[in-house]
């Protein structure tokens, strides 16, 4: 005789170890260490679901559960509406070689109704699920870190070689507030032209011009303009906006000085980037967690040692290269992911193509960041212009 579904349903759930919803509540206060794991559709998901729970749909548990759930060895509970996917999905998780399985029985229909607690996802618009779908599907994004991403304010310093493909690709990311300050326009000799200003005439604004563009390519993103050279002024003013993050696309020492010297009394984490003909580093200040920027070079050199890209020249695919990393670091910063550069220098050498990583020390004689500060005021450097 053929076996039916109430056949096949029955031996399942008696093949699969089955846990009460009083007992996942019991497990989930206790903070035991279990993984929750929903494996409802999206749409029931956006409902509710039980705090911290993984989301894996049963549609797609075979492919996605090895990359969700590197643990083999891990405590599982596996839950769904009302218990019938979740024996399925715990029978499958275990043939996969999963050794601590469970289903939650009944679902998350009743969870709900007892009143236990529950989380709902980011209320992205169905146009921000779309554009943000690929990152949507990486468990270290997800909805809610999306929802950071649109809740975070970046400040761009410069919209020139290395400010350009970052701003890109942070627009694109779906950071929602992006500041940038830059007192150049579009120059018709500028290697970045085509990045970020292409449909620019030459003499519009930098800053206007990346502001049209990044609005253009995502109209998520708020860009707050600064159409002002950096400086002591007005440093405070720029920087007192709450922003999470600066990206320091500078060409100039003393700029990058008084950059530091504010980021660290304001505790704002900074991803400096710079390049000089073949060569390019990138590395990450954050305050009371690493080195800051005068740790590694205590006072600027002489004007005359220190030339630009403009004077000594420099390779035009270079800027994409480390303006996008910069951009990676401050996603990374924002979703609380990942290891940051902090107290490491990434260098990369175009001609060999090659990076290495190297180590940085927090001076505690840092006249800043060390023990018995030194400096307690913005300082301009003689014989240059901060810009």
């Amino acid at each position: 005789m053929a076996r039916t579904y109430a056949d096949l349903l029955q031996d399942v759930k008696g093949s699969v170890q089955q846990v009460s919803l009083e007992e996942m509540k019991r497990r989930l206060e206790a903070r035991e260490g279990y993984v929750f794991v929903d494996v409802r559709e999206k749409d029931e998901w956006r409902q509710g679901y039980v705090p911290g729970a993984l989301h894996v749909p049963r549609g797609f548990l075979e492919m996605q559960a090895e990359s969700k759930l590197p643990d083999k060895k891990a405590k599982i509970v596996v839950y769904c509406a009302g218990g019938v996917r979740s024996a399925f999905a715990a029978k499958t998780l275990a043939e996969l070689g999963y050794q601590h399985v469970e289903s939650a029985n009944p679902g998350f229909v009743r969870w709900k109704d007892l009143g236990y607690p529950l989380e709902k996802p980011a209320e992205l618009t169905p146009a921000q699920l779309d554009r943000y779908s690929r990152h949507i599907l990486l468990p270290e994004v997800g909805e809610r870190g999306q929802e950071r991403l649109l809740n975070a304010r970046v400040l761009l310093l410069g919209a020139g070689g290395l400010g350009s493909p970052a701003a890109l690709y942070l627009a694109a990311a779906g950071v929602g507030t992006i500041g940038i300050i830059d007192n150049d326009a579009v120059d018709a000799s500028n290697l970045q032209r085509q990045v970020l200003h292409g449909t620019d005439r030459v003499g519009t604004p930098k800053v206007e011009s990346a502001a049209r563009t990044m609005q253009n390519l995502n109209p998520d993103v708020k860009v707050i303009p600064f159409q002002s050279r950096l400086t002591s002024a007005n440093v405070d003013e720029v920087f007192d906006h709450g922003w999470d993050v600066i990206v320091d696309g500078l060409d100039n020492f003393p700029t990058r000085y008084l950059v530091n010297d504010a980021s660290v009394w304001k505790k704002i984490p900074v991803v400096h980037g710079s390049i000089f003909r073949f060569d390019g580093q990138v590395t990450t200040f954050w305050p009371e967690k690493g080195p800051c920027y005068r740790c590694l070079y205590p006072e600027p050199p002489p004007a005359h040692l220190a030339p630009s890209c403009a004077e000594a020249g420099v390779l035009g695919i270079l800027p994409g290269v480390i303006g996008t990393i910069q951009a990676t670091e401050a996603i990374k910063i924002i979703l609380g992911k990942g290891e940051p550069l902090v107290g490491r220098l990434l260098t990369y050498d175009s001609m060999k193509m090659q990076f290495r990583t190297l180590k940085l020390r927090r001076d505690p004689e840092c006249p800043v960041c060390g023990s018995s500060p030194t400096i307690h005021e913005y300082i301009d450097y003689e014989g240059f212009c901060a810009r």
